[in-house]
């Protein structure tokens, strides 16, 4: 799957999309989602990040492709909100101070490294998410967290520790992969 550019137009109608989609909790009759145009059809995987005041208030994505870009924004918009288990649902009152920042992703590609050291060569700072996993234990960060921990060493400890894995934990079962994101607010 190609990575897409969006128009600034495209991006301010998706932004909206999201929203809407979490407006329409509190008003279910706005919940009429908008008529799908061909670009909004295709499967993507995105994430939806909350903010109130620069603080996370909530981020739920996918990052395999599941549904249509439409779908899969109004359905992460909403648990974002509502479901992230880090945080109490969004109330009323907050929906007018919170940002949206959304991320579409591309594809994941598997990276071949059998070290810690072979990762933090191939890591691409400000422009991979990364994904961990090694057995039940898997974490994702998106490349905006890059904005945080910008140290390539920080950011890997840090996911390991998301994923549950020990400080400085590697072992030959580790498996990584990158994807990059197109990031809006």
């Amino acid at each position: 799957m190609p990575h897409t550019s969006f128009t600034n137009d495209q991006k301010q109608q998706l932004l909206a999309l999201a929203r809407t989609a979490i407006a329409s909790h509190f008003d279910p009759r706005n919940s009429q989602k908008p008529a799908t145009e061909s670009w909004l059809e295709g499967l993507r995987a995105t994430f939806v990040t909350l903010k109130i005041d620069g603080n996370l208030r909530g981020c739920i994505g996918s990052i395999h492709p599941v549904r249509s870009l439409l779908e899969d924004i109004w359905h992460n918009a909403q648990a974002a909100a509502f479901q992230d288990p880090r945080f109490p649902p969004l109330d009323e009152q907050e929906l007018e101070a919170i940002t949206i920042e959304l991320s579409v992703l591309t594809e994941v590609q598997p990276l071949n490294v059998s070290s810690e050291s072979e990762l933090l060569e191939v890591l691409r700072p400000d422009i991979d998410g990364l994904i961990i996993e090694d057995g039940h234990r898997k974490a994702t960060f998106l490349p905006a967290v890059w904005d945080q921990l910008p140290d390539p060493q920080q950011f890997l400890n840090q996911l390991r520790l998301k994923a549950g894995m020990p400080d400085g934990y590697w072992s030959d079962t580790m498996q990584c992969s990158i994807y990059q994101a197109e990031k809006m607010v």
